[in-house]
């Protein structure tokens, strides 16, 4: 019997994950996610705080070129005997298959087709959003549907901006979008200036479709979503922090950089 039969097994259907890290480079961590207070920053100060817990993931984080090798991928965790092992909880799924995740979802995806994290920062988010399915295949990726969930048991406090910006005001026009687009590398486009902001209830939260921009608060949330780490950033300053123009290209093909029109068709 393999190690992940043993896991499967020795759990009777539920394994045990080991806690899944994960950094932003463009975040302060809100330090609500019951990690130890000297390991926010253990990657580095290059790689940002540790601002992300990630939960029965199989999907890699897109962090750029530092990104670590398994950074963002969940591992089971098997004890027996005094030793410890632990394995893949991609390797497991692609193992047991049906068995593990269910025939529906096995025989429709071959996969495990979602995650979940809590995300956790002191200050709100830039305006961005995630692609639908068709814009992210353009990168050989999925579309990235979510929702968000403010669980009271960890928001101790509700961080610098307690708000978050949904779509774009009603009247505004595509022009008006397309200049702060092109203003992104000269400090503050204000594109939320051309948006509405909601203020955030523990206890309550958002269905987030792909292609609608948003621009998270500072509560910690639960996030359920679909397995895929595609987002663009349409905002260049956020809280006093630049943000990088690579993130605003961040979801485009290469040959399609640069055109400010084609990314009208992405929110």
């Amino acid at each position: 019997m393999s190690i992940i039969e043993k896991a499967f097994e020795q759990g009777k259907g539920i394994l045990r994950l080991a806690p899944n890290w994960v950094p932003r480079s463009f975040c302060v961590p809100g330090r609500r996610i019951k990690l130890h207070p000297d390991d926010y920053y253990v990657l580095g100060g290059e790689r940002g705080g540790i601002d992300e817990r990630w939960f029965s993931s199989t999907t890699p984080a897109k962090n750029g070129p530092l990104t670590g090798e398994f950074e963002g991928l969940s591992f089971v965790v098997y004890e027996e005997n005094g030793k410890t092992e632990q394995v893949l909880l991609a390797d497991c799924v692609n193992e047991l298959k049906g068995k593990l995740i269910g025939n529906r979802l096995w025989d429709e995806y071959q996969s495990w087709p979602m995650y979940s994290k809590f995300f956790d920062n002191m200050g709100p988010l830039p305006h961005h959003i995630h692609h639908n399915d068709e814009k992210a295949a353009l990168i050989e990726q999925q579309g990235k549907p979510e929702a968000y969930y403010f669980p009271p048991q960890l928001n101790n406090h509700g961080g610098d901006f307690p708000y978050t910006f949904m779509g774009i005001a009603p009247g505004t026009s595509k022009e008006t979008i397309k200049e702060c687009l092109e203003n992104f590398a000269k400090g503050d486009n204000k594109i939320t200036n051309y948006s509405q902001a909601y203020r955030l209830e523990p206890g309550t939260g958002w269905d987030v479709p792909p292609g609608l921009l948003h621009a998270p608060g500072s509560l910690c949330t639960y996030e359920p979503q679909k397995a895929s780490d595609v987002f663009a950033m349409y905002q260049s300053l956020v809280n006093e922090a630049i943000i990088p123009e690579e993130l605003l290209w961040k979801g485009v093909p290469e040959n399609m950089k640069g055109d400010y029109e084609c990314l009208d068709g992405y929110h």
